[in-house]
């Protein structure tokens, strides 16, 4: 059984910790959230008739509610409040709309120049892939921890954090200590045994829906991440599985309006990913932003012709500094900065 125990507004902190006492004794897991004006906590356990009524007869508890949505500390019911938190001097689900921008892939020392370019054209965090889950067996799947080494010279070269993605939970470990967020892949989204362990991290975890998953999945998927501990989570729509073949995916932007109403988590779009072919992402970006993303995760690389990944998705930095302008005029409109 899920359940919402708002507090009253007078609550103080020995009301809380005596409600979050008593909700244990029920044997029933807590988990605070504390607002600008009241606190909320959520319980989450086996269902029992008398509890809604038990608690609600102590009086620092305003009411109980108990929860419909299978996922409880990602919605808005949980936590009314939109969650903001930094990444380094970067602020993730506040007004400013985060760009995030680099080579699908780390492919050498070549990164370094385009670590540069990203970070001259007006990129926030610098992204690459040190692992690359590939289709097939056969394509290039990353330098690894080679990789990671670049991406940490590039973050001293350029003072952008550092987003890659994680495969496996044999390599959480490596990862975390290179990367300040962590890329969870379409492919992992329900891998739930990896979602449990970075749960467990102090790290930010970026969270890309699955190809065929629907929005409740894509909840769920990150409640595994809330449930265990981790608050700092990023949402990212990718683009899902349809019959349509001449896009590599179809970027669904109605997922960001309706993932925010439904969570408190920051929502970021893929329009590279989501459309495969770089001369869409802008128009795609644009879309985003009016759509109410909070950020956009863009492949950029200095010659798309050569990348060993995803070059016909990839713009030139040249082209990513050209479609800021417009860019910044939708955010504008819409009561964000770029």
């Amino acid at each position: 059984m899920l359940m919402i125990i708002v507090m009253n507004l007078g609550a103080d902190e020995e009301n809380i910790l005596e409600v979050e006492e008593k909700v244990k004794e029920f044997g029933y897991s807590v988990h605070r959230s504390t607002g600008e004006k009241r606190t909320i906590l959520g319980a989450i356990g086996l269902p029992r008739e008398d509890v809604k009524e038990l608690l609600e007869g102590i009086p620092s508890v305003e009411k109980v509610v108990l929860v419909s949505p299978p996922y409880m500390l990602v919605s808005r019911e949980f936590k009314r409040e939109k969650t903001v938190f930094k990444v380094g001097d970067v602020e993730i689900g506040g007004e400013k709309i985060v760009l995030i921008a680099g080579p699908c892939a780390v492919e050498g020392e070549s990164y370094l120049q385009a670590a540069e370019l990203v970070k001259n054209a007006g990129a926030d965090i610098l992204r690459g892939g040190a692992y690359k889950p590939r289709s097939s067996p056969y394509s290039f799947q990353g330098l690894e921890e080679e990789g990671l080494k670049i991406m940490v010279e590039a973050r001293k070269l350029t003072g952008l954090p550092l987003i890659t993605e994680v495969l496996d939970q044999h390599s959480i470990d490596t990862v975390a200590e290179c990367a300040d967020i962590i890329q969870v892949g379409a492919r992992n989204m329900q891998n739930f045994k990896l979602l449990k362990e970075l749960g467990q991290l102090n790290k930010p975890v970026l969270l890309k829906r699955g190809m065929s998953a629907t929005i409740e999945e894509w909840l769920m998927a990150a409640e595994y991440l809330l449930l265990s501990g981790n608050e700092r989570v990023i949402l990212c729509e990718r683009g899902i599985r349809t019959f349509e073949t001449y896009t590599r995916n179809t970027l669904d932007i109605s997922a960001v309006p309706i993932a925010k109403e439904l969570s408190h988590l920051p929502v970021f779009v893929d329009p590279s990913h989501g459309t495969g072919k770089w001369k869409w992402v802008p128009s795609m970006c644009l879309a985003a932003i009016a759509a109410g993303a909070d950020g956009l995760l863009v492949e950029v690389h200095p010659s798309p012709e050569e990348a060993l990944c995803d070059g016909s998705q990839s713009l030139i930095p040249q082209r990513f500094a050209q479609m800021l302008e417009p860019l910044r005029g939708v955010a504008q409109s819409v009561g964000r900065t770029l």
